[in-house]
């Protein structure tokens, strides 16, 4: 499927960022009409949003860096070093941010420093920030490209799979105590922010086009991150693995579909 892209990969990738976080706040309109969210419908929802993330990390990122990488390197050993380096680099860099930055998460609690005097809201929009950012940072690399094949399906992927995360984030705020309207402006505000990490990738790699391939990997290090180390322990209580499994499945199954339903 090809579709014709009229302005530059940097608006592209920006309004591609700006599409995807919005659909958070469209996930997060639901928390008006859920009186109550079970723990494992909180998990469900999650692990499908995780499923989603999986499938557009390996077809929207790792698979077009590799394939960008071979076409830039002298033989396959490169490539790989290409890709493992680049992907390496972006769990490094999320390790580093969730040491540094205090956050909470629902389930497994407070992570990073010390941060007593921090309040619990604050805490919860740290969380949810270190995961927007690598998200946005990776439709603004795959609109970078200049083919909009790489960067219209990732930004689809993360935009369906910000609709169930944003409907969980909200309806977790309101369940520990937040007013209905504090949660959706909370929710919709962190999935804004992925326009900044949009804006981050896209300069990146249209300011140093032979680091691109670094720079697909690096989005998928990160991302791969925020999945493996966040969203499935977030999300794998003892009384609902099944489900969320499935789940998982599902949603990276979806996914994958749309990636080959648009070339």
């Amino acid at each position: 499927m090809n579709v014709m892209i009229a302005t530059s990969p940097l608006v592209d990738g920006v309004v591609g960022g700006l599409a995807a976080g919005a659909a958070t706040g469209l996930g997060a309109l639901g928390v008006a009409s859920i009186r109550g969210l079970t723990a494992k419908g909180h998990d469900v929802l999650l692990s499908v949003a995780g499923g989603i993330m999986l499938a557009a990390t390996f077809f929207s990122l790792f698979v077009p860096g590799i394939e960008v990488a071979r076409a830039r390197s002298d033989g396959p050993a490169m490539a790989a070093l290409v890709a493992c380096g680049g992907a390496v680099l972006g769990v490094l860099a999320l390790l580093a941010l969730h040491r540094v930055i205090p956050h909470e998460h629902f389930v497994q609690g407070r992570e990073g420093p010390a941060a007593e005097k921090l309040r619990r809201i604050w805490l919860f929009v740290f969380a949810i920030t270190l995961h927007n950012l690598p998200e946005g940072m990776a439709v603004g690399v795959g609109f970078a490209s200049g083919e909009a094949e790489a960067g219209l399906p990732l930004a689809i992927g993360i935009g369906l799979q910000n609709i169930p995360e944003g409907l969980a984030v909200a309806a977790g705020l309101v369940s520990i105590g937040y007013r209905r309207a504090t949660a959706f402006w909370l929710s919709l505000g962190t999935g804004l922010l992925e326009v900044l990490g949009a804006l981050v990738g896209a300069l990146a790699a249209l300011v140093a086009e032979a680091l691109l391939p670094w720079a697909l990997c690096f989005a998928g290090g990160a991302m791969l991150f925020v999945i493996v180390g966040e969203i499935i322990p977030e999300t794998h209580r003892s009384s609902g693995r099944a489900a969320t499994t499935k789940a998982l499945l599902a949603g990276f199954v979806v996914m994958m579909a749309l990636h080959v339903a648009m070339g």
